[in-house]
C-alpha cells in the first residue's frame, strides 16, 4: 500500500464514524421535521384524547362503561377508577391500526421516497455506501416507532390525570400494586409496544426498495398489513397465526397481571426480531444490488 492510500483509508476510518452520525442526526431531523410526520402524531395524540372525553362523556350521568364482559379494549372499564388505565387503553386501541398505518407510511417512504425526490443518488458517496444508508434509514424509522409509542402513551396518561383520578391500581390478576410501579409498568409496555412494530417496519424499509414511488412503496406496506390483520382473524387459518407478525401484539396486556405472564410476550419480540432478520436481509440484498439512477 503506497503513502496516499495509507493516508486516505486512515481519514476513511476517522471520518466514517462522524459520517454515520451525520447522516443519522440529519434523517431524523429531516423525517420530524416533516408535516405528514407532525400530522401522523398529531392523530396518535388525538387517540387517547378521543378516548378519554368519550369515557367521561358516559360516565358523566353515573352509567358504566365497557359494556358486557370482553366488549372494548380490556382496561376501559376501569379507566373511570384510574386514569393510568387511559395509558393501557390508548395504546390497545391504537396498536391494530393506527400505530402500525404510521410506521408503515415512514418506513415505505424511506429509500423509495428518496428515489422518487431524486435525491437517492446523491447520498449514496463515499465514505456513506449503500449498507450504512439503509441502516440509517432503518434506524430512523425505528426511532419514530418509540416517538410514535411514546407520544400516545404521554397524551393518554396527560389526558387521564385531567379527567380521572390517579392513585394505586389493580392489575387483571385482581392484586394492588402503587402508583409508582403502575408508572413503571406502563413505561414497559410502551417499549414493548414500540418493538412489536419493528417487524412491520423492515417489511415497510423492504417494499421501500423495491419502487421508486414513495406512494406505492407506503400503499403497499399499508394494504399488507390490513390484510395480515384480516387474516389473522380467519378461524380456518388458526394454525398459522403464530407466524403472523400482529398476532402476539396485544400480549402487552400480560404486563398488568400479577405475577406477569411471560410467555406470549417471548413470542412476540422473538417473532418481530424474526421479521425483522428476514425483511432487513432482503432489504439489503435488494438495495445493494439495485440499479440507483435517481
Amino acid at each position: 500500500m503506497s503513502q496516499a492510500e495509507a493516508m486516505q483509508a486512515e481519514v476513511t476510518r476517522t471520518v466514517s464514524p462522524l459520517w454515520t452520525f451525520g447522516l443519522l442526526r440529519s434523517e431524523l431531523v429531516t423525517t420530524f421535521r416533516r408535516w405528514r410526520t407532525l400530522a401522523l402524531l398529531a392523530v396518535l395524540a388525538g387517540v387517547p384524547i378521543l378516548v378519554g372525553i368519550a369515557v367521561r362523556i358516559e360516565t358523566s350521568d353515573g352509567s358504566s362503561v365497557g359494556g358486557p364482559p370482553g366488549a372494548g379494549p380490556a382496561f376501559i372499564a376501569q379507566i373511570t377508577n384510574n386514569g393510568l388505565f387511559l395509558v393501557f387503553t390508548a395504546l390497545a386501541a391504537t396498536l391494530p391500526f393506527f400505530l402500525p398505518m404510521a410506521i408503515g407510511v415512514i418506513a415505505g417512504d424511506a429509500i423509495a421516497g428518496e428515489a422518487n425526490a431524486g435525491t437517492l443518488r446523491y447520498l449514496l458517496v463515499a465514505p456513506a455506501g449503500r449498507s450504512r444508508l439503509l441502516l440509517t434509514k432503518y434506524a430512523t424509522v425505528m426511532a419514530f416507532c418509540l416517538v410514535a409509542t411514546l407520544v400516545v402513551a404521554v397524551s393518554a396518561l396527560t389526558v387521564g390525570a385531567l379527567l380521572f383520578p390517579l392513585g394505586d391500581l389493580t392489575t387483571i390478576s385482581g392484586t394492588r400494586i402503587s402508583f409508582a410501579e403502575g408508572l413503571g409498568r406502563a413505561l414497559l409496555i410502551a417499549l414493548i409496544v414500540a418493538a412489536s412494530l419493528v417487524g412491520v417496519a423492515a417489511l415497510g424499509v423492504f417494499v421501500s426498495t423495491l419502487t421508486n414511488s414513495g406512494i406505492a412503496a407506503m400503499a403497499t406496506t399499508v394494504g399488507l398489513l390490513i390484510t395480515v390483520q384480516i387474516l389473522d382473524q380467519i378461524p380456518q387459518l388458526h394454525a398459522i397465526h403464530p407466524y403472523f407478525f400482529s398476532h402476539y401484539w396485544l400480549s402487552f396486556a400480560d404486563l398488568m397481571r400479577e405475577p406477569v405472564y411471560w410467555d406470549d410476550l417471548l413470542k412476540n419480540l422473538g417473532l418481530q426480531a424474526v421479521y425483522a432478520g428476514v425483511f432487513g436481509s432482503a432489504a439489503w440484498a435488494r438495495f445493494t444490488a439495485k440499479d440507483v439512477t435517481a
